[in-house]
C-alpha cells in the first residue's frame, strides 16, 4: 500500500492504495485533531460508522472505577437536541444496528446502516458524543441498570474466572487488573459531577477517531463529520491528535493462585503465563502457537482434554495484549471431580510445547486457521470499520490485509519454538472458581 500526504487548510490528507489505481483507505486529520479514516468497499450496500474514543477502564483512578462504562451508557440517554427515545427511533426507523462497548483502552460507539442512511448515523453519533446533557435523573436511573449488569456478570462463571485471572495477573491496584464495569461499591459512589468531568476531560476531538467502511465517499463522510461534530464549537480549537499508547514501561505479570467458592455446577479455571505486549514483533508467531495449542477442534488441548479423555466440554487457549503487557491463558470448564486431572493434562501439554515446539503439520494448520479467520472476519463493513478504528487509535500503523497475511505466512517453526520456550516456561498463574 502506497501513501500520499498533502496539507490544505490545516487538514492532513492521506490516501492508501491497493494494487489497483483507486485509493481504498483514506485518512483526514482535522485541525481540531479529530481523525477520520475510511475504507471503500465497492459492491456492498451497507456502511458502518464508529466513533473510537481513547479512554477506557485503564484510565480510571480507584475512585472512578467503572466511570468509562457508566459514561458509555449515559450518552444514549439524551442530548440538547434529542431525547433517548429520539436517538433510538432515528436508527430503528432506517433499520440500523446501533450499540457501544467499553474496553480497557478505548470506548466505541458504532452503527451499521444502509449506505444511503449513513448521514443519519453520523449525525446521531455526533450529537451523542458532543452534545449529551448527562442529567442527575439519568445518572440515578442508569446506575441501577449497571448494578444489574454487574450482578449478571457475577452469576456467569466464565466472566468471574476471567476477571479473577486479570486481577491476579496485574493486581487489584492496577487498572489492567480491575473489571471494566466497576464494582457495586464504586458504581454506587460515583456522582453526576464526577462522570460529567470525566466526559469533558476525555471526550475531546484529539482523543477520537471516526472510522467508516462500506459503500461511501471519503470526502462526503468528512463533510458529514464536520457538520455533526461541530455542534457548540466542539471542533473549534486546534490540537494535535493524541498518539497511541506505545513505548510505555513494561508492566510485569504476577504469578500465583487465586480461587473463589461459588455454587456453580462446574469448576471454571484459567491457567496461564505472562506473554507479549500488543506490538511485539513475535505476536504473529504467538498467534500461530495459540491456535495450535487451543484455537480450534483440531488443537492439542481440544483433542487431548475433550476428544481423547472426555474431561471437559469447553477448553480453549487465548492471548490478551495491551501496550506494555500481555498474558497467555488456557480456559477450561469441568466437573469438580476432574479438576486435578485436567490441570495435569494441560500442564503436561504446555510443557511439551515449551520443550519441543509444534509440528510442521500444526504450523501449516495454525497458519491456515489464522488466515481464514482474518479474511472471513472482514467480509462485512462493520469488521472493516473496527479494524480501521483500532489501528488508528492504538497502533502506530495500519497493516493491509495482504501485509498481515504475509506476516502470518512468514512465521517459521523456529520462531514458534522460540516464543513457546519463552512464554510457556514463565511462572504460572491460576484462577479457579467453583463449588
Amino acid at each position: 500500500m502506497a501513501s500520499r500526504t498533502t496539507r490544505t487548510t490545516g487538514r492532513q490528507e492521506t490516501a492508501g492504495r491497493s494494487s489497483g489505481s483507486e485509493p481504498i483507505f483514506r485518512r483526514t486529520v482535522l485541525p481540531s485533531g479529530l481523525r477520520v479514516v475510511t475504507e471503500q468497499m465497492p459492491g456492498v450496500r451497507s456502511a458502518s460508522i464508529g466513533v473510537w474514543v481513547g479512554v477506557g477502564s485503564r484510565d480510571e483512578s480507584t475512585r472512578l472505577h467503572g466511570c468509562s462504562h457508566f459514561l458509555e451508557h449515559l450518552l444514549f440517554k439524551g442530548t440538547r437536541e434529542r431525547s433517548a427515545m429520539d436517538i433510538s427511533v432515528a436508527l430503528d426507523a432506517v433499520g440500523g444496528e446501533f450499540n457501544a462497548f467499553t474496553a480497557k483502552e478505548f470506548t466505541c460507539f458504532h452503527a451499521r446502516v444502509l449506505d444511503e442512511d449513513l448521514p443519519v448515523a453520523i449525525d446521531v453519533l455526533g450529537d451523542m458524543i458532543t452534545n449529551s446533557v448527562i442529567t442527575t435523573a439519568d445518572v440515578e436511573a442508569e446506575r441501577e441498570v449497571i448494578l444489574d449488569e454487574i450482578a449478571m456478570h457475577d452469576d456467569d462463571p466464565d466472566d468471574v474466572v476471567h476477571n479473577m485471572f486479570a486481577e491476579l495477573a496485574w493486581g487489584p491496584a492496577s487498572p489492567l487488573g480491575r473489571t471494566i464495569a466497576g464494582t457495586t461499591e464504586s458504581i454506587e459512589a460515583l456522582s453526576r459531577d464526577q462522570v460529567n468531568r470525566f466526559y469533558k476531560r476525555h471526550y475531546r476531538p484529539a482523543n477520537m477517531v471516526v472510522a467508516a467502511a462500506g459503500n461511501l465517499d471519503h470526502d462526503a463522510v468528512v463533510a458529514l463529520v464536520v457538520s455533526a461534530f461541530g455542534r457548540a464549537g466542539f471542533l473549534d480549537a486546534e490540537a494535535t491528535p493524541v498518539p497511541p499508547r506505545t513505548h510505555l514501561a513494561p508492566i510485569p505479570v504476577n504469578a500465583g493462585v487465586r480461587s473463589a467458592s461459588r455454587p456453580f455446577e462446574q469448576v471454571n479455571l484459567v491457567l496461564g503465563t505472562e506473554a507479549l505486549p500488543r506490538d511485539d514483533e513475535r505476536r504473529f508467531a504467538l498467534g500461530v502457537l495459540n491456535t495450535a495449542i487451543g484455537g480450534g477442534t483440531s488443537s492439542r488441548l481440544f483433542q487431548e482434554v475433550r476428544e481423547r479423555r472426555g474431561l471437559a466440554y469447553s477448553v480453549y487457549s487465548f492471548t490478551s495484549a495491551y501496550a506494555e503487557s500481555g498474558v497467555f491463558g488456557v480456559s477450561v470448564g469441568c466437573l469438580p471431580t476432574k479438576v486435578d486431572e485436567v490441570l495435569e493434562v494441560v500442564r503436561d501439554e504446555l510443557a511439551k510445547v515449551a520443550a519441543s515446539g509444534i509440528s510442521e503439520e500444526e504450523l501449516v494448520r495454525g497458519k491456515g486457521m489464522l488466515r481464514g479467520a482474518l479474511v472471513l472476519g472482514l467480509e462485512d463493513s462493520a469488521s472493516r470499520m473496527s479494524r480501521l478504528g483500532k489501528a488508528e487509535l492504538v497502533h502506530d500503523e495500519l497493516l493491509t490485509i495482504d501485509d498481515v497475511l504475509s506476516r502470518i505466512s512468514a512465521v517459521t517453526l523456529a520462531e514458534v519454538a522460540q516464543v513457546a520456550g519463552d512464554v510457556l516456561s514463565r511462572p504460572e498463574l491460576l484462577a479457579v472458581v467453583g463449588p
